[in-house]
């Protein structure tokens, strides 16, 4: 990571950074469902890791000091705590997703990741769950490969 985007996700996440094109995370938060959908670039930041995005190669990446940064941060910890409900909203509200391959599957596999280093495992686990319930409800269409990465990614056996 270079130099220049330190502290960006820490600030993001604490509710007084901008992201790439300007947005805080409130103004993400408010997008409707059909903006989730469209937009590809807010999901680096709302829900970082420490791997560069293939997706979005120019998006921050995690430090080990941002992370205990967020971590100690009670502002941080509620716009990750509203990013997930907000999130898991959106895959209640939506069924583009429930189909063998979707883009959504590998932002789930990220927030998964996300949510059990910045938050908990438990976070990422309730997640799962909520995921996977959805899931069930619809007739089990996602692809077994992908039910497999987010087991793994919510420290779950896997399927």
């Amino acid at each position: 990571m270079s130099g220049s985007s330190a502290g960006h996700l820490h600030a993001y996440l604490a509710g007084s950074g901008r992201d790439g094109q300007g947005r805080l995370a409130a103004d993400v938060l408010a997008f409707s469902d059909e903006e989730l959908e469209a937009v590809h670039d807010y999901i680096q930041w709302l829900f970082p890791l420490t791997t560069r995005s293939a997706a979005q190669p120019h998006a921050p990446v995690l430090t080990q000091g941002e992370i205990d940064a967020i971590r100690a941060d009670p502002r941080a910890a509620e716009t990750l705590r509203k990013a997930e409900e907000r999130i898991r909203r959106f895959y209640r509200n939506t069924a583009w997703w429930l189909t063998p391959y979707d883009h959504n599957h590998l932002r789930i596999t990220r927030i998964l990741h996300s949510l059990k280093l910045l938050a908990a495992p438990e976070d990422a686990q309730r997640f799962y769950r909520a995921i996977l319930q959805l899931h069930e409800e619809a007739g089990s269409p996602v692809n077994r490969r992908s039910l497999r990465f987010w087991a793994q990614a919510a420290g779950e056996a896997t399927p």
